[in-house]
């Protein structure tokens, strides 16, 4: 199982982006998906989930800006961004769990996000 991440990039303050996370079999064998960030120097940190039932969770930083919404019919979960700030900058992953056994999880390779002042 693999999860893909894309759509990261460069971006000015106060601009959008939608990132992807797409899974290599189906989603249907996920329960929680979210996403993660790490800015340099820091520790990864919890930006969004959703749950299989489509309930969702935001980092206070983010809630109201950010959003996050799956399409299992495209196995796929976004991450739709918006009003960016210089602090969104990260490296921001997919993170999925196992609907079978939540101890199993899995992650994304990361992709760029950089937001200029």
């Amino acid at each position: 199982v693999q999860l893909q991440a894309s759509g990261g990039g460069l971006v000015q303050v106060g601009g959008s982006l939608r990132l992807s996370c797409e899974t290599s079999g189906s989603i249907s064998g996920f329960g929680t998906m979210a996403w993660y960030r790490q800015a340099p120097g820091k520790q990864r940190e919890l930006v969004a989930s959703i749950s299989r039932g489509g309930r969702t969770n935001y980092a206070d930083s983010v809630e109201g800006r950010f959003f996050i919404s799956r399409e299992d019919i495209k196995h796929t979960v976004y991450l739709q961004m918006n009003s960016l700030k210089p602090d969104d900058t990260a490296v921001y992953y997919c993170y999925g769990v196992s609907i079978f056994d939540d101890r199993i999880n899995y992650w994304g390779q990361g992709t760029q996000v950089t937001v200029s002042s």
